[in-house]
């Protein structure tokens, strides 16, 4: 068997900025276990598979190398970007299904919109000792979204200069670890944070959608906003535009192709 294969940056906001993910064009959904190899050959923080139903829309599965996630925010901006650059979409919206409903994309400019469910995250009283050693100091507000935690402190330089562990972080996570702050002063942005999945094989995710879901919800509250600026300032980098709307957030942002060919397998 063969496939198309794209390497995709997205959420980039210059070149070899954002967040990669393998996109893999299908005729027909392949077995789990075949996709989890091939996420795992690819080695990327997300690979997309995506195929194309009766009426025109798509199913989307997502795979870190080593589990199948339920959301996946840059994958979903790299599938929607590969089916229209290189797979001969033409319609505005794509409209994907997936294991957290139907999602949709949208063509706006140079940039695509992402519809996704609102995640709004739960306060959580009591620290978990392992965070506080590795923050140093309690954190403003500390929470639960539906699979990650998330941490405010005080600063964006300290988010940007936390150094995290891996295997402490794995310790008191079901999934990932959103570590944010306000964005600098004069800067433009709202907020500014880094996402730790050690426990799906994600030491560090360069920039996250599905975290910003979250975030949209959190920051929006608090400064009384419904659009927002973001930077996750992971290694990599990368910006994106939040607009809040209740149930839903749309995230946009631009996406980059970097290789393309054929998987063999």
């Amino acid at each position: 068997m063969s496939y198309p294969m794209y390497l995709v940056d997205a959420f980039v906001d210059q070149p070899f900025s954002g967040n990669p993910a393998g996109v893999c064009i299908v005729d027909k959904e392949p077995p789990a276990g075949w996709m989890q190899n091939v996420a795992l050959e690819m080695n990327q923080a997300e690979t997309a598979f995506v195929h194309k139903r009766a009426d025109g829309s798509w199913d989307l599965r997502w795979f870190t190398p080593q589990v199948e996630v339920s959301l996946c925010g840059h994958a979903t901006l790299a599938a929607a970007h590969a089916l229209w650059l290189h797979a001969g979409e033409t319609v505005a919206t794509l409209e994907f299904h997936t294991l957290s409903g139907r999602l949709a994309a949208t063509r706006i400019g140079d940039e695509i919109q992402l519809d996704f469910p609102s995640d709004f995250p739960q306060f959580i009283a009591e620290v978990p000792t392992v965070l506080l050693q590795l923050l140093g100091d309690q954190p403003q507000w500390f929470g639960q979204g539906r699979d990650d935690l998330i941490a405010v402190v005080d600063s964006a330089d300290a988010v940007r200069n936390f150094v995290p562990n891996a295997e402490q972080i794995a310790s008191f996570t079901s999934r990932g670890l959103i570590l944010t702050a306000p964005g600098d002063a004069g800067s433009g942005l709202d907020m500014v944070s880094r996402f730790f999945a050690p426990k799906v094989g994600i030491n560090e995710d360069p920039v996250t959608g599905s975290a910003h879901c979250l975030l949209a919800c959190y920051w929006g509250h608090r400064l009384g906003k419904t659009h927002l600026r973001a930077q996750q300032a992971s290694p990599r980098g990368g910006l994106l535009t939040l607009d809040w709307q209740g149930e839903r957030v749309l995230l946009r942002g631009k996406a980059r192709t970097m290789l393309s060919g054929e998987f063999q397998g």
